[in-house]
C-alpha cells in the first residue's frame, strides 16, 4: 500500500490549481531572469584562443560559423581522462537535437574540452553524438573561464568557481567523487581539475564579447533528464551517484 497522500479527483484538482499559480509565478520569474541575463554588459575578448576542430585550427571568432551568437558548453573531459564526465555526458545527450534549431536561429553551439581532439572524436563516436566539439588543449580558454585549474591551484587554492573562492580539494578525496572519476578513467586529482560550465558570446562588427557564464547548479536547466525527473511522481529520488554513460547501464 502506498504511503503517499491520496485523495479524490476534486481534492487533486484543487491542489493542482494552487500549484499552477505557483508554477506560473516561477515561469514569470524565469522570464525576468532571462531578461536580466540579456541586459548584462558585454565584455570585449581581446585574448587570442586557439581550438582544434575536425576542420582544423580555429579561433574563438571562427567558432561562430557566420552567426552573431555563440553558446559553449564546457564539457569535462581533461587530457588525462579516457571518457567524459558522466554528468556532463548526461547533459550532452540532449545536445544533438537542439543544435539544428539553434544554428538556424543565429546561434552557433559548441562543446569545448581540454582533451586532445582524437580522444574527443573517439568518445563522440562511442556516444553517437554529432554536435560540434572542439579541443582547447594548449589554450588558456578553460582556465580564463574558470572551468580548469592547475594542480598547484587544486592543492593550494587561489582560484574561483561559480563566482566565489573555491575550496582546495585534497588529492586523496574519495567517496562519490572517486566513483565518478573512475567512470571517466582517471583519478580524483585529475578529474577535479576540470569543472562544468557554459558560456555565451556575441560577435559584433568583428569583435567578440563575453556575455554570460554559469556553473554548478546554474546548469540545472540545461540537464534535460532532471527536468523530466522533477515532474515524475518520485522526483529525483537520489541516494547517490546513479547515472552513467548511456551505454553503461546494466553493465554493473
Amino acid at each position: 500500500m502506498t504511503t503517499h497522500a491520496t485523495g479524490t479527483r476534486e481534492a487533486w484538482l484543487k491542489a493542482r490549481l494552487e500549484l499552477l499559480e505557483a508554477e506560473k509565478a516561477h515561469t514569470r520569474q524565469g522570464d525576468e531572469l532571462a531578461r536580466r541575463r540579456q541586459a548584462l554588459p558585454w565584455v570585449r575578448v581581446d585574448k587570442a584562443y586557439a581550438f582544434d576542430t575536425e576542420d582544423g585550427a580555429a579561433t574563438l571568432a571562427d567558432l561562430f560559423r557566420g552567426r552573431s551568437q555563440l553558446l559553449v558548453y564546457h564539457l569535462m573531459f581533461g587530457p588525462e581522462y579516457s571518457a567524459a564526465c558522466p554528468s556532463c555526458s548526461a547533459i550532452a545527450d540532449g545536445f544533438n537535437g537542439i543544435v539544428p534549431h539553434l544554428v538556424n536561429h543565429d546561434v552557433m553551439f559548441w562543446a569545448v574540452s581540454r582533451a586532445p581532439l582524437p580522444k574527443l572524436q573517439a568518445f563522440e563516436r562511442r556516444m553517437g553524438w554529432t554536435f560540434p566539439w572542439a579541443s582547447s588543449q594548449g589554450s588558456d580558454f578553460n582556465f580564463d573561464f574558470n572551468v580548469s585549474v592547475t594542480d598547484e591551484q587544486l592543492r593550494g587554492g587561489g582560484y574561483e568557481y561559480n563566482y566565489r573562492p573555491a575550496t582546495p580539494m585534497a588529492r586523496n578525496d574519495g567517496g562519490m567523487v572517486a566513483e565518478v572519476a573512475a567512470t571517466a578513467g582517471t583519478d580524483v586529482a585529475a578529474f577535479v581539475r576540470q569543472r562544468p560550465g557554459m558560456s555565451a558570446f556575441a560577435l559584433d562588427d568583428g569583435v567578440v564579447y563575453h556575455t554570460y557564464s554559469a556553473y554548478a547548479r546554474g546548469l540545472d536547466g540545461l540537464w534535460g533528464m532532471y527536468q523530466w525527473l522533477d515532474r515524475a511522481p518520485k522526483g529525483r529520488n537520489e541516494t547517490g551517484f546513479w547515472w552513467r554513460h548511456h551505454d553503461m547501464y546494466g553493465k554493473g
